[in-house]
């Protein structure tokens, strides 16, 4: 049985590695600086609501889309 630990925990512990690996990369990224002072110019209601449901990154990428099909 203790054989067994030995062997399963190192491998759930890299799985959970892994796994908070990817929950993390979206929070390491920054938006920048001019992006944001964009943003705060020119978004529409829709977009802040957006912002305030998901997030700056998101929000940003609506505005650019939006800007993109105008």
């Amino acid at each position: 049985m203790v054989g067994l630990l030995v062997v399963l925990f190192p491998l759930a512990l890299l799985a959970f590695m892994l796994f908070m690996e990817r929950v993390e990369a979206p929070l390491r990224a920054v938006a920048d600086e001019v992006g944001v002072e964009d943003f705060l110019d020119h978004a529409r209601p829709a977009e802040v609501a957006t912002l305030h449901r998901f997030g700056i990154r998101r929000a940003i990428e609506a505005m650019r889309s939006r800007r993109g099909s105008s």
